[in-house]
């Protein structure tokens, strides 16, 4: 058997996995709370060489600080500063071709000793482009050698062996966005802004769909005269599956809406269904909301007003537009 297996066979201490864990997590809260207290000029200039770039952020790294450049390049270019991630190593054979000297290179090591990244760092330099290096060493070869040198020092790993990058990584990580969101804020990137960079996502859907795109229109939307019968009223709400018809004046102007509460109010008090007009029962001035209004409004304000299920949508002039319901949102996938 291994010692790995042997190690695996070993009974759980519920007690000292719980302390490690609380131990790991203070260790790396207290590393990250040091970088704030340390962040000063240099992180300023950073992000001014970042915003003056005409080109494009390249971030290098290897190990688990390569794993933490992909994540910064992905956090970079989608709030508003294109990035990419090239491997040292494949720079070093032919990728250094998409570096130009328009662009940024960030580079992340922990020792700022990482022989893949020093070899590199002249080949970056003669090309023009800048050179922002993010360690944990400032008396490293790559801070030496950098423009901007981004200091991710900790006092120790969380790691109980002391070897494996942990709070190190934890740091650069922080250090990363704190760079990214800062950026973001310098360029005024907007939530709209946000929202076209992340399409396919949650986000990108409550931040892009607008209530025209789900809400129903043409034969899919309950609607009456307000001359009609009670009655008439009942059979358009039943055949269009909303729990409600919406009441139009003449001109296509909204007079008010029918809803399963109003007709259950109806029967208890005894209206004649045949010879009661619905706008006698009916609900006047319905809450609405406006074609071009996120459907994530429709959300926040289902959620707020008791029982509503449903909004009817309205032009600027009082017109009939369309409606909606909980579920449309749901099928749009917007809740």
């Amino acid at each position: 058997m291994t010692a790995t297996a042997d190690h695996a066979t070993r009974a759980l201490d519920e007690r000292r996995a719980l302390a490690l864990a609380r131990d790991v997590l203070a260790v790396e809260a207290r590393a990250i709370a040091a970088l704030g207290e340390r962040l000063g000029a240099s992180f300023v200039d950073a992000v001014r060489l970042v915003l003056a770039c005409s080109g494009r952020v390249v971030v290098c790294g290897v190990g688990k600080s390569g794993h933490v450049g992909r994540k910064l390049a992905a956090t970079l270019a989608s709030t508003g500063t294109p990035a990419f991630f090239v491997h040292p190593t494949e720079a070093s054979h032919g990728d250094l071709g998409m570096i130009t000297a328009d662009d940024v290179v960030i580079m992340l090591s922990n020792s700022g000793e990482t022989d893949e990244l020093v070899a590199l760092a002249p080949h970056i330099r003669r090309s023009g482009a800048k050179l922002v290096a993010l360690t944990g060493n400032e008396r490293s070869s790559l801070a030496r050698g950098a423009d901007v040198h981004l200091d991710a020092a900790v006092d120790s790993e969380a790691c109980p062996l002391g070897l494996a990058p942990s709070a190190s990584t934890t740091a650069a990580l922080a250090l990363g966005d704190a760079l990214a969101l800062a950026l973001l804020d310098a360029r005024g990137f907007s939530a709209d802004d946000f929202a076209r960079a992340h399409p396919g996502g949650a986000l990108g859907r409550r931040l892009l769909t607008r209530v025209r795109d789900v809400m129903r229109t043409g034969d899919e939307l309950p609607r009456v005269p307000a001359s009609a019968t009670l009655a008439d009223a009942v059979i358009e709400m039943g055949g269009k599956g909303m729990g409600m018809t919406v009441v139009l004046h003449d001109d296509d102007r909204v007079a008010g809406i029918f809803t399963d509460g109003d007709l259950r109010r109806a029967v208890e008090r005894g209206v004649d269904f045949s010879a009661t007009r619905v706008d006698a029962v009916m609900t006047v001035k319905p809450r609405s909301i406006a074609p071009d209004a996120l459907a994530a409004e429709c959300v926040e304000r289902m959620e707020t007003l008791p029982r509503v299920m449903q909004l009817i949508v309205v032009d600027s002039g009082g017109r009939l537009a369309g409606a909606l319901h909980m579920h449309d949102l749901f099928r749009a996938r917007v809740l």
